[in-house]
């Protein structure tokens, strides 16, 4: 996560975080911290505020009875969660989110996990259209404690360039 603080008057100053589009390097890897421990309240809230009813989120004899012998924390929780860590390093600036492609889910996720994160910077170049903005694509992954991979997906960003930011 990209933090500094910028002298705005006499004795007084503002802390920023993020990237403008300058700060982005094709290879980069951002390890996103901290990681968050899901419950079991993280996953009945999110899944019943979504309207998401099915039984294998939130029903422990159904869930039972499934291959995985428990609940399973509702898969778009778990995105949100992912996204919601990489913002500090990839989007904290953005003007908006483009797209997202390949999402992926490979593992399970289950109430006392904790998961983790990580982008990659895939891509990046400046806008056609806005001379003071920059597109930027991650790749980022979505990680168990014990390192077991359970999300992919890519991520494209618009971001502004030094001088032409919001908070600026």
């Amino acid at each position: 996560m990209t933090q500094h603080s910028e002298q705005i008057g006499p004795n007084r100053y503002r802390e920023s975080f993020g990237r403008y589009f300058e700060d982005f390097a094709v290879g980069d890897v951002y390890e996103h911290r901290p990681g968050r421990t899901i419950s079991e309240a993280d996953n009945v809230w999110f899944t019943l505020l979504t309207m998401n009813r099915h039984p294998l989120h939130f029903d422990h004899a159904y869930a039972a009875k499934s291959e995985f012998k428990q609940p399973v924390v509702n898969s778009c929780l778990t995105l949100s969660m992912v996204v919601g860590m990489s913002v500090s390093d990839v989007s904290q600036k953005a003007i908006g989110n483009l797209g997202w492609n390949d999402i992926k889910l490979t593992t399970p996720v289950f109430v006392g996990d904790t998961v983790y994160a990580e982008s990659e910077v895939i891509a990046k170049r400046e806008s056609a259209s806005r001379p003071g903005q920059g597109i930027v694509t991650v790749r980022t992954l979505g990680k168990k404690a014990d390192g077991t991979q359970f999300m992919s997906f890519e991520r494209t960003v618009l971001v502004p360039k030094r001088g032409h930011a919001v908070d600026e």
